[in-house]
């Protein structure tokens, strides 16, 4: 979250609520114990003691009762702001349903009387984005394929001109929360002396400082079990005792975001690999834009961070192209007698230095433009129209 116009955000606290509550019971209401809850790295902080909820569950909005405590605490704790005087951009994923776009408005322009709402896709915005990394004179259309990874869901995205090509988005139910989870998982049955309180912690530290992508999965294990001195370590001190600990750092520095090349280690119910999920959305756009989706493929969300990501992304991708166009001229030249060369088409993954947060660095370049509040959904037409204006938004030319 932050203010319009800033290179980064103001405050960045990962969507969790913490409180006394039950799971699966139904929030009080009319109590004071309804105030009595804890948002962001507070609840993390807390959760030895708190029912903690993800009130985002694969990028949609699961509990829209937390939902609001979240934005309520975002709004007045953190950005001190009084949401009656500022216009407001959310982002929101691929085929969110109007169903939720509707109540995103009717909480915004309700519960907290904003003066204007726009609900931005993420992909154009990270498109956007991308254009710190390009030198002048480079293509800056808002056409592109874009992978967005974050905690909870991975999309993949083809944009033409600004516009998502609906019918042809996939997701991916793998991203950083799956693995943390994973990394918790080879920690717990290796029987690594960590405290349970801080498993999910020390999973988060191994993922984010040293989590990698290996070029050849075979040749990785082998580089270890030759030298097993090659392991790292990964220390802490016990909360409570304040005893120090140390565990392991083994395979699962490079099996976890292995998980977008071979799912398989990790779920049973899905196993395509993330190259051929792009392939496949590519194929699946307009011809006419394929060239381009496939020469501007960029990257968004914490999860695209690990090393070698995107030269293994791109490598994979571009054997797929050539392997194919090599197959469609062996196909021609057996029923022509004709034998040719394969056209090149070039495969480009776009790595940049805002990439973690290159959503939220769009989403500040569209709501600091001049014309913003023009094209933003108003107060007034909601209270004369009703929640139903949140379906669709107004097209915005960056």
């Amino acid at each position: 979250m932050g203010y319009a116009g800033n290179m980064n955000p103001s405050y960045i606290i990962p969507t969790v609520v913490g409180s006394d509550e039950k799971a699966g019971a139904e929030p009080s209401r009319g109590k004071m114990d309804d105030l009595d809850f804890y948002v962001g790295d507070e609840a993390v902080a807390r959760s030895r003691h708190l029912q903690l909820n993800y009130p985002i569950r694969h990028g949609l909005i699961e509990n829209w009762t937390n939902m609001e405590r979240l934005w309520q605490r975002c709004i007045y704790d953190y950005l001190r702001a009084e949401p009656e005087d500022h216009y407001v951009l959310l982002t929101e994923p691929p085929l969110n349903t109007p169903e939720n776009r509707e109540y995103t408005a009717e909480v915004m322009f309700e519960t907290y009387n904003v003066p204007g709402l726009y609900i931005a896709v993420q992909a154009v915005l990270a498109l956007a984005a991308s254009w710190t990394s390009k030198k002048a004179g480079d293509d800056r259309s808002l056409t592109g394929t874009v992978i967005d990874s974050g905690d909870g869901v991975t999309h993949v995205i083809p944009v033409a001109e600004g516009y998502v090509i609906g019918s042809c988005i996939k997701h991916i139910p793998l991203a950083g929360r799956d693995m943390t989870e994973f990394i918790q998982k080879q920690l717990r049955e290796r029987g690594e002396p960590i405290p349970p309180e801080d498993a999910l912690t020390v999973a988060k530290r191994i993922k984010e400082e040293y989590c990698y992508v290996a070029q050849d999965m075979v040749k990785e294990f082998q580089k270890y079990d030759t030298n097993p001195d090659k392991f790292k370590k990964y220390t802490g001190v016990h909360g409570k005792t304040k005893a120090p600990w140390s565990c392991d750092i083994g395979y699962e520095q490079f099996l976890a975001p292995e998980m977008f090349f071979n799912p398989e280690i990790y779920s049973e119910q899905f196993a395509t690999p993330l190259p051929q999920v792009v392939d496949e959305v590519v194929l699946a756009s307009p011809i006419d834009c394929r060239r381009r989706l496939y020469g501007n493929i960029v990257l968004s969300g914490g999860s695209t961070l690990y090393k070698n990501f995107h030269l293994r992304l791109q490598g994979e991708i571009q054997d797929r192209v050539d392997t194919r166009l090599r197959e469609n001229m062996d196909r021609i030249a057996r029923k022509t007698g004709v034998s040719g060369v394969p056209t090149s088409l070039p495969v480009q993954v776009i790595k940049h230095k805002y990439q973690r947060y290159a959503v939220w660095l769009g989403g500040s370049i569209i709501a600091g433009s001049p014309g913003f509040n023009t094209i933003c959904h108003s107060r007034e037409r909601y209270l004369e129209e009703g929640p139903r204006i949140a379906r669709h938004n107004a097209v915005f030319s960056v």
